[in-house]
């Protein structure tokens, strides 16, 4: 087991450092780490720096020492992005939660026309406060040092523009009468961004279809079932995170 990871504001630099508040509090009364366990310390941006348990003290102080560097990890390519119409109930959040864990680079919340939920005011901050402390919680759990950015929420028109700037547009349609694809024949960029279109329970309309096609992105099924909106980017995201070696 790799070691468990910890976000802070700046990695620090230094040879010791006292992790305190909510973070020290999870590393002391929940995991109960003790003197000589390793840690990771990153800001969730791609620096981190490994260290060693010195002491724990109280109930939410960590004494971490033997910070010897502070490393950066690149940014992966190509990028993935995940525009994910908003499911219903907490199917939102067990999205975003399993395409953290496999690797989504960004996550797009997309208020698709036959989409049941919709953000509005306050509930929608709220809605979309819970997708990024999914996806940090998740970044921790599966061990990244690169969490996945969550967008505000798009329109269809704005996710339209969105997909008109990738190296690479798809839109998840399993209709084959349609015109889809394999994704797993696709032919994939080696850098740039990926932007992977996942609509609602219902579809992605017609209208919605026609918007994305002129603004460059293509239609593509992953096989002869069809998943669930909250699971259908994470296994996509496995197919291109395979196919473009990032899995390798």
């Amino acid at each position: 087991m790799t070691a468990p990871v910890f976000v802070v504001d700046v990695v620090p630099g230094g040879p010791e450092f006292v992790l305190d508040g909510p973070e020290g509090r999870h590393a002391v009364s929940v995991k109960r780490l003790r003197a000589g366990e390793d840690v990771v310390l990153t800001d969730g941006h791609g620096r981190w720096a490994e260290g060693v348990v010195k002491a724990a003290e109280g109930k939410d102080r960590l004494v971490v020492t033997g910070i010897a560097e502070v490393l950066e990890e690149p940014e992966p390519a190509p990028r993935i992005t995940v525009v994910q119409a908003l499911p219903k109930g907490d199917r939102g959040e067990l999205a975003v939660e399993t395409m953290t864990e496999t690797g989504v680079d960004e996550i797009v919340p997309w208020a698709a026309s036959r989409c049941i939920t919709q953000w509005k005011g306050e509930r929608g901050l709220k809605a979309l406060g819970k997708w990024r402390a999914t996806a940090r919680e998740a970044g921790k759990q599966s061990r990244r040092v690169r969490f996945p950015l969550v967008a505000d929420a798009m329109t269809t028109k704005q996710v339209a523009s969105f997909l008109a700037e990738a190296d690479l547009g798809v839109v998840l349609h399993e209709d084959r009468a349609y015109g889809s694809e394999p994704l797993a024949t696709a032919e994939l960029p080696s850098t740039g961004r990926i932007v992977l279109v996942v609509g609602p329970e219902g579809g992605v309309a017609p209208a919605e279809l026609e918007a994305f096609a002129e603004a460059g992105a293509k239609a593509f099924r992953l096989g002869r079932s069809v998943l669930r909106t909250s699971t259908a980017g994470t296994a996509a995201a496995a197919l291109l995170l395979t196919r473009t070696g990032r899995w390798s």
